[in-house]
């Protein structure tokens, strides 16, 4: 393999295996998905700061191996992405630090999770954006799809989970998602920046919600809707 002697060099191979390396994903965590976190990310920072070349890289390869499509294994994608950059030419310094903030992305339930340093915070922030908006509510029926999940079912409420253990053993439905998962991010975001951007996307969930709940005539789910309405 061919090592990488600039920054951008790096960048730039490593773009091109994750394009590769995605092309049979799951449509909500393909290569669009990370192209999407790549610049969200670098948007956050030119506001924030940060090293660039960590916040790239980390942003690049942070679904190099998802845990989700890995048996519930959280060391398989920190793992790869450091061997990849290590047999890329990277300092071990750098590959270690990229390695770590992909080991610290993963959701937690109702936990919010700490930044581990800015460069998290801001990759973090970026990749919990793209599951917000109308593309997140995209993001959440391919996946739910994808796993043979229902889309709705007015037998089963929605949870509040207090570890990211319970999260992983749940098998809800694509709309309670919303409630367990995605209108918790607007308010876990770890940036004032990322924050800022969560906001619009965060209110527009919440009108597709209650289109949703009208047509579905779920209304034993609107005390869970009014509550997040009122908490903003």
């Amino acid at each position: 393999m061919d090592l990488v002697h600039s920054s951008e060099q790096l960048i730039e191979k490593t773009a091109e295996y994750m394009r590769t390396a995605l092309v049979d994903a799951e449509p909500g965590h393909d290569w669009w998905h990370t192209t999407r976190v790549w610049k969200i990310a670098k948007e956050i920072s030119s506001f924030e700061g940060g090293e660039s070349v960590v916040v790239e890289l980390a942003s690049l390869l942070h679904d190099i191996a998802d845990y989700k499509f890995h048996g519930g294994d959280e060391s398989v994608g920190p793992r790869k992405a450091k061997e990849w950059l290590m047999s890329s030419g990277a300092a071990p310094l750098l590959a270690e630090r990229v390695s770590e903030i992909i080991a610290s992305m993963n959701f937690k339930g109702a936990q919010a999770s700490e930044a581990i340093s800015l460069e998290h915070a801001i990759v973090q922030d970026a990749d919990r954006l793209d599951a917000l908006g109308a593309i997140g509510i995209a993001r959440c029926f391919s996946y739910a799809g994808h796993f043979g999940r229902e889309l709705y079912n007015p037998e089963i409420m929605p949870q509040l989970f207090l570890s990211k253990e319970e999260y992983r053993n749940s098998k809800s439905t694509a709309l309670n998602h919303f409630f367990e998962k995605l209108l918790l991010l607007k308010d876990q975001m770890l940036t004032e920046t990322g924050r800022i951007l969560a906001s619009e996307k965060h209110e527009f969930m919440l009108e597709y919600l209650q289109r949703f709940l009208v047509e579905a005539q779920a209304d034993h789910l609107q005390p869970f809707l009014e509550r997040v309405v009122n908490k903003n």
